[in-house]
């Protein structure tokens, strides 16, 4: 009997199963190729600063890497590319490639550097599914490695600054989107009649910024000008993902009360450990307070003052 299989990812918001890209490839892949898999988001939860997202975990196997994963799950016999000829592989490989190198540093802008953006909707979601303390520094650190990762594969001389890599960053984002609309036409999928692995990348890669709600972002008014990619974000999500829903926060009084509890448990765990010291001072011969005699008064040494 196979192992189960479990995936740790980002959970869902704006309609959609899961905000981060990453997550977003596998989780469509693993719904193209029939795949049985259990999803257990990071949300909420120390593997927020920890882990890294998406894993796949089957017995004593734990997998990461959208390609990596995908290769796995094929190997388990769950291929949404079996039909692909070896030209439509290759195609495959090329415009996954070209999504890597063209869009993503985009979107990487898009969601963590572009300020509006960070401050009033990548950051506070990203806060509100991290426990304390450590809202206070994921986001952070997520937008430091996107900055990092922008400036290393983008700051190319003479380009050195973030502001001005911006130009070059949307413009290749454009003709990004252009080419797979173009490649995409009509059709409902890139190769036939059902989604391969080029159909969960796109998805992944078009969907956050399709459904998010960002106060200014040009690149998803392009994309939304591009009638045909929008529709194939619809119909993956109303074929493949209209039963799922995003999982709710937890209840905010229940998590008071249960910090509290734990609070209070701590408190009275100390309170007895002194107490207990106490006893044992208290019961020490080394301890044993020495009896002091009062010291008379003046008015009793005048009493016994011979006349």
């Amino acid at each position: 009997m196979a192992a189960a299989m479990e995936l740790r990812c980002w959970g869902g918001d704006w309609g959609l199963p899961s905000v981060h890209t990453e997550s977003l490839i596998v989780l469509a892949y693993v719904k193209f190729s029939g795949a049985k898999v259990t999803v257990s988001p990071i949300d909420w939860t120390w593997k927020t600063l920890t882990a890294t997202v998406p894993e796949l975990l089957c017995g004593d196997v734990a997998v990461q890497q959208p390609s990596q994963i995908l290769n796995f799950l094929r190997k388990q016999r769950f291929n949404a590319d079996y039909e692909l000829s070896a030209r439509q592989g290759a195609d495959t490989m090329a415009y996954i490639a070209l999504l890597e190198e063209k869009l993503r540093p985009a979107l990487m802008h898009t969601f963590w550097v572009d300020a509006d953006n960070y401050v009033n909707l990548t950051r506070p979601w990203f806060a509100s599914r991290s426990p304390f303390p450590l809202n206070f520094i994921v986001p952070g650190r997520l937008a430091s490695t996107a900055l990092s990762r922008i400036l290393l594969t983008k700051g190319e001389a003479p380009l050195h600054r973030i502001t001005e890599v911006e130009g070059k960053l949307y413009s290749d984002a454009k003709e990004c989107l252009n080419l797979l609309s173009y490649r995409l036409g009509t059709a409902s999928y890139f190769f036939g009649n059902s989604p391969t692995s080029l159909d969960a990348f796109v998805f992944g890669f078009l969907s956050p910024l399709y459904k998010a709600g960002l106060p200014s972002s040009p690149l998803q008014s392009h994309l939304q000008q591009l009638h045909n990619l929008t529709s194939f974000c619809d119909n993956v999500l109303a074929l493949y993902f209209n039963a799922d829903r995003p999982c709710p926060p937890p209840p905010v009084q229940e998590t008071m009360d249960a910090n509290l509890q734990k609070l209070t448990q701590l408190v009275n765990k100390e309170s007895n450990l002194i107490e207990k010291m106490d006893d044992n001072l208290r019961s020490s011969p080394q301890h044993k307070p020495h009896r002091v005699d009062p010291k008379p008064s003046l008015a009793s040494e005048k009493s016994s003052t011979p006349a």
